[in-house]
């Protein structure tokens, strides 16, 4: 690894999330300019500040040295670029004296930039604006991208970014738009933020504060689920629900589509395989738990209930509207298998993507084939295009490693808190997938605050994992990373 270009690189990276919380310190100064939170954003964006120009003022980059970067540099970089803005994140909520400690100051930062949504608060509403915002704004910042931002902006990346890119992209392959990577993010964050300006226009036609409708939206649009309401989305009408159900499902589709589909017609969507998966299933499961809680008895808005929890957990955004804990068992059940899969590749959801999920189905599909014709060959093939060898075994790994980090994180669990089996895998479904709520004692109207700190220390580090695709972070464990 070339750890003075990784450090300087990360340098840059934080100091462009300095810049970044200057809007939250704005906005806090303007409230009370004698408050806590301001004082906490001033310290640390000063501290923040300090600390890049020394490390840049060390480790000064040629445009050369870019050209350099290889794939062990490109994980490290998004790694270790993810975890300082998230430690970094956390000071103003611990100096701001709203946590009862650094550790869940921490978590509720990396639960915004992972755009999780699991919370250790009771009581959001009680915390000063400047918070709010701030760990709102680290939803939208994180579900587009932290590092495809700053390639958006940075020029020395615009043709040797692709191992950072690459590093933070989500799902079986990475695709490009434009031949120069430094095209394709700012096309991304274009869309990201059109959809992302068009919500809070229709939050203000309805009535919701300006305050509230860019909270809502960061969270929307980048299937984040933080709220300034205790109650969620269900604080508020009808009308916005649906907006945020819209939204929540535009999160959930992958970005490169919403592009193509503008730039070829509409038609564009149905050509892909994965968007039809994920549509065709949220479809189905909204008419079947709509039905079931009409003839139960349970929602006096079954159809806008069960589409509105759908599609929030299908999507991993986790706002709520209803109480699902109340739900038969088997909703639950089907919940907590949507936590896992996840919403589309190239998206701001987490979990393992439809993708995978469908090229998971079609692999033993053909195993099966296979075991009654020997000799036959049968390829895998997504939107009519054969799959090689390679992305079927990346496929493969990656579904064992998920499983296999997914059930170690919820077997400690119930060891450090001695919990139920239905908390314990919930809560490591919820953050391994960025959902947010799981079920029983993490539930839609609950929190994690009550969880241990070696719980919640397990739970950050499936909230980094999930949000990373594993890689990331795992190879920041790695000895062989650390080595020239």
């Amino acid at each position: 690894m070339h750890k003075r270009i990784v450090a300087a690189i990360v340098a840059r990276i934080l100091l462009f999330g300095c810049a970044i919380m200057l809007v939250p310190l704005g906005l806090a100064a303007y409230n009370n300019w004698h408050s806590h939170e301001t004082t906490a954003f001033l310290i640390t964006i000063c501290l923040g500040v300090t600390l890049c120009i020394l490390l840049l003022w060390k480790l000064p980059l040629q445009k050369a040295d870019y050209s350099r970067l290889n794939v062990k540099d490109g994980l490290a970089i998004v790694g270790l670029a993810w975890l300082t803005l998230s430690f970094w994140g956390a000071i103003p909520l611990y100096l701001g004296q709203v946590t009862a400690g650094f550790t869940d100051a921490f978590f509720e930062i990396v639960s915004g930039f992972t755009t999780t949504g699991a919370s250790i608060f009771a009581d959001v509403e009680i915390l000063p604006r400047g918070i709010l915002f701030w760990r709102s704004l680290t939803h939208w910042v994180g579900g587009m991208g932290i590092v495809v931002l700053f390639l958006a902006l940075l020029p020395a990346l615009s043709q040797n970014g692709f191992q950072l890119y690459k590093a933070e992209a989500s799902g079986i392959s990475v695709e490009k738009i434009e031949p120069r990577i430094k095209e394709t993010a700012k096309i991304l964050w274009v869309v990201y933020l059109s959809l992302s300006a068009l919500q809070v226009i229709l939050h203000l036609v309805g009535g919701m504060s300006l305050f509230d409708s860019l909270c809502h939206t960061f969270g929307t649009i980048a299937t984040g689920g933080f709220s300034t309401k205790n109650a969620s989305m269900g604080a508020f009408s009808a009308y916005h629900q649906w907006v945020v159900m819209a939204f929540m499902s535009l999160g959930g589709t992958s970005f490169m589509l919403h592009y193509q589909a503008v730039r070829y017609g509409r038609w564009w969507y149905w050509r892909n395989e994965e968007f039809r998966c994920y549509l065709g299933l949220s479809i189905c499961l909204i008419v079947v738990f709509a039905a079931v809680l009409y003839y139960k008895g349970l929602s006096d808005s079954p159809l806008r209930d069960a589409a509105f929890q759908v599609i929030s957990i299908s999507s991993s955004t986790g706002f709520a509207t209803a109480d699902f804990n109340l739900w038969p068992q088997g909703m639950r059940f089907v919940f907590l298998l949507l936590m896992i899969s996840g919403a589309c590749a190239g998206s701001t959801s987490g979990g393992l993507k439809v993708i995978r999920v469908v090229l998971g189905v079609k692999i033993a599909a053909r195993s099966v084939r296979q075991s009654l014709f020997p000799n036959a060959v049968l390829p895998l093939k997504v939107d009519n295009r054969v799959l090689s060898n390679k992305v079927v075994e990346e496929v493969a790994s990656f579904f064992v490693a998920y499983l296999l980090l997914f059930l170690t994180g919820a077997l400690l669990l119930t060891v450090t808190d001695s919990c139920s089996f239905d908390t314990a895998l919930s809560a490591a479904a919820a953050t391994f997938g960025n959902i947010g709520p799981g079920l029983d004692a993490v539930g839609a109207m609950t929190n994690y605050g009550g969880l241990s700190i070696p719980g919640k220390w397990i739970l950050i580090f499936l909230m980094l994992a999930g949000r990373l695709e594993l890689y990331a972070i795992l190879v920041l464990f790695l000895p062989a990373t650390w080595k020239k």
